[in-house]
C-alpha cells in the first residue's frame, strides 16, 4: 500500500483510500471522499463532499486547483446564501454526489458542480465548468464543459500492464 499524503494537506471528514494515493500540498478534502486507487489530488484542489459523496475510481486525478463541490447555493437571489445562513432560507440550495469513472482526469482550475457523474475514460480540460454528466471516453473542455472529441482507449492496456505485468506491442 502506497499513500503520499502531505502534511500541508488539510482534510476534514471520511477519507477511504485504497492502494498508491496522492493528496498533494494544500489541498483541501472535506466531508465524504473515497479514493479507489491510483488518485491523485493536485495542489490546492478542493474537494468538498459535504451534499453528497465524492468517489474518484481507478486511475482518476484532479490536477492543480481544481473544485469539486457536492453542495452549491442559488445564486438567482430566491435564497439567501453562504454557510452561515441556516438552511431554512436556502430553498435554492443544490446537492449531489459526484463521480469520477475510472481514467478520469479532471484539468487545471476546473470546477465540477453537484450531481455530475464524469464517465469512465473523461478527460476534462483545463479551466472548464462541468455542470453537467459525460458521455464515456470524450474530452470535455469549456464553459460550460462540451465533448469535443473521442479520447483513446489505449491506456487501458497500459493499466493492464501496470497491474498484471502483460506487455502489449501495440
Amino acid at each position: 500500500m502506497s499513500h503520499m499524503i502531505s502534511p500541508k494537506a488539510s482534510i476534514y471528514g471520511t477519507i477511504t483510500k485504497g492502494d498508491h494515493v496522492r493528496i498533494d500540498d494544500f489541498s483541501i478534502l472535506t466531508g465524504n471522499i473515497i479514493l479507489n486507487g491510483y488518485n491523485r489530488i493536485g495542489p490546492f484542489c478542493h474537494l468538498s463532499g459535504v451534499g453528497g459523496s465524492i468517489i474518484f475510481e481507478k486511475y482518476s486525478s484532479c490536477s492543480p486547483h481544481c473544485v469539486i463541490l457536492t453542495k452549491s447555493d442559488d445564486y438567482s437571489g430566491l435564497s439567501m446564501t453562504n454557510p452561515t445562513v441556516p438552511e431554512k432560507f436556502k430553498s435554492g440550495l443544490v446537492s449531489g454526489s459526484i463521480k469520477l469513472g475510472k481514467f478520469v482526469i479532471v484539468g487545471a482550475q476546473s470546477l465540477i458542480m453537484p450531481g455530475v457523474t464524469i464517465a469512465e475514460g473523461c478527460s476534462i480540460g483545463a479551466f472548464s465548468l462541468v455542470k453537467e454528466s459525460t458521455e464515456p471516453w470524450g474530452i470535455y473542455a469549456g464553459i460550460p464543459a462540451r465533448r469535443i472529441k473521442n479520447r483513446s482507449k489505449k491506456l487501458l492496456k497500459l493499466a493492464q500492464e501496470l497491474e498484471y505485468g502483460h506487455h502489449s506491442k501495440d
